[in-house]
């Protein structure tokens, strides 16, 4: 989408780069030794804007305070890095972290009103009691509420004209991807302004309550199905009645966030398993459905005994084609099982590599990926960092990286680091193989090619049925003659046997074996 005001947008980045240098977060004192000589005159005067208070703190922390000075659209940039650990250091990403859950709170007498104005009647009306905010993000904050039939409920409110700030902000950030496009040509293949472009849906999504009220239901509804496969992972129903444009309502959350150290501190609570559920769930979520919760950071689950968890904050959700689902499902089982050339020919079939390549040189560049990572301590392997690497390396390749992909490893990371800080020799591997096989074994094994050559047969079968029993036109006279043969519709019925016979029968060893 174009910049709506490049003025305004340019005056906007330039607060941004402003604000970044008084908070001495544009170009950090600490990474300024290690520049060329050149850079070091740049940074030498940049620091001459940074101001006395706000040089306190590491880099993460200046950084955070910067954003928060810039607006919903910066502070949900900061989110983004907060969890990408594997690129700018655990220290860097838990500074960071603060942007999730910790922001000043507006008056609840305001709430009050965007809850009247959105639902169109008195808050008394819904509410038997409304209470202070529990917390409070970029762009709402939640306060506990208790309805007419006594059930304890979290009201959410976007912030009073959040809208605007973010319209604002995304422009600003539309002119950078724009400008990082043609001045920096090592930064093309990270899609610049695709991955903006990512950012701005999640956030247009996020300012309409009733679509989050949408994708809460959704997900829900599908980690209910998942748990029948030890995924255990809900979500908290929705309360349709208070939910409107600005508005969403939800049952309260089960559990302590684990945000709180008591969180596992509950009795009969199981660190290992709860480990164990975060990884799957996400895995489950996104290889069986395709739908997935895409910001599981500890602000968005609660815990209970033994190692259930309640996810919540529904305003950003993974979405994986067919395609994508497996994409993921084979990369992860290549590495698990060391089939370099397996990984390199799902990249060439999925079309991420251009064909022109060398599948074979490809298969050699992953191998110096994965070998790496062999034999190391599970708590020394990343899945997250791993797929980093991976990215990084098909560069080489031409590979475009795709926003949906940068989403998927964002949240890997990020279920990755709530795994880690549960238990830090946590495995990972070992926790997603079970999912991972699962999905191999019914989507791509024996069975599964009998089940989808059938269906292509069937699929032909009744396109060519609907071929010869097309109504004639005047100008397929022909076609008139020769016009639903019994003869002819026998044979495909004969055709179509004969070949699923003949698929099962080339199969039977491997289904057997």
């Amino acid at each position: 989408m174009a910049v709506r005001d490049p003025l305004g947008a340019t005056w906007r980045l330039i607060r941004w780069g402003a604000a970044l240098a008084r908070h001495d977060a544009l170009i950090p004192r600490e990474i300024t030794p290690l520049l060329p000589a050149w850079a070091r005159v740049l940074a030498g005067f940049v620091h001459l804007f940074a101001g006395r208070d706000s040089r306190d703190g590491r880099p993460g922390q200046r950084l955070g305070r910067a954003f928060e000075t810039l607006g919903p659209v910066a502070i949900k940039l900061g989110q983004v890095m907060a969890t990408r650990a594997d690129i700018f250091g655990i220290a860097f990403a838990r500074d960071l972290g603060r942007l999730k859950d910790k922001l000043p709170p507006f008056p609840t007498a305001e709430a009050r009103r965007e809850i009247e104005r959105s639902l169109g009647r008195p808050v008394e009306s819904l509410f038997l009691d409304f209470g202070d905010p529990i917390g409070a993000a970029s762009l709402a904050q939640a306060h506990p509420a208790w309805l007419a039939d006594g059930r304890k409920v979290a009201v959410k409110v976007l912030r009073p004209g959040v809208e605007r700030r973010v319209v604002q902000g995304l422009d600003a950030m539309r002119l950078a991807a724009g400008l990082v496009h043609r001045l920096v040509p090592a930064a093309r293949r990270l899609e610049p302004e695709a991955f903006v472009e990512t950012v701005a849906r999640s956030m247009y999504l996020e300012l309409d309550m009733r679509l989050e009220a949408a994708a809460a239901s959704e997900l829900h509804d599908i980690m209910e199905k998942a748990r029948a496969d030890g995924a255990h992972m809900t979500a908290p129903k929705v309360v349709w009645d208070g939910v409107g444009k600005r508005v969403l309502t939800l049952e309260w959350a089960a559990g302590l966030p684990m945000t709180d150290p008591a969180a596992i501190e509950q009795p009969g609570m199981d660190i290992n398993a709860l480990a164990d559920n975060v990884v799957r769930a996400f895995l489950v979520q996104a290889l069986d459905y395709g739908t997935f919760h895409a910001d599981l950071h500890e602000g968005n689950l609660f815990a209970s005994a033994p190692a259930e968890l309640m996810a919540v904050d529904f305003g950003i959700i993974g979405r994986l084609n067919p395609g994508e689902r497996r994409y993921l499902a084979e990369i992860l089982w290549g590495f698990l099982t060391r089939d370099y050339p397996r990984i390199a020919r799902v990249h060439f079939e999925a079309g991420y590599v251009p064909p022109h390549h060398s599948v074979e040189a490809f298969a050699q560049a992953l191998r110096a990926v994965g070998e790496p990572v062999i034999g190391r301590a599970a708590s020394q392997v990343s899945m997250g960092r791993l797929l980093g690497q991976l990215f990084e390396i098909t560069a080489l390749f031409d590979m475009h990286l795709r926003p949906e992909l940068i989403l998927l490893q964002k949240t890997m990371v990020s279920v990755e680091g709530v795994a880690r800080r549960l238990n830090p020799d946590h495995d990972l591997w070992a926790a997603s193989q079970p999912v991972v096989e699962r999905w191999i074994t019914r989507e791509l094994g024996p069975g599964a090619q009998v089940r989808d050559g059938l269906r292509e047969i069937l699929s032909g079968a009744r396109a060519l049925s609907r071929l010869v029993q097309e109504p004639p036109t005047s100008q397929t006279v022909i076609v008139e003659r020769i016009r639903t043969p019994t003869w002819l519709a026998v044979c495909v019925v004969v055709a179509t046997c004969l070949s699923a016979a003949a698929l099962v029968l080339s199969l039977w060893p491997g289904m057997v074996g």
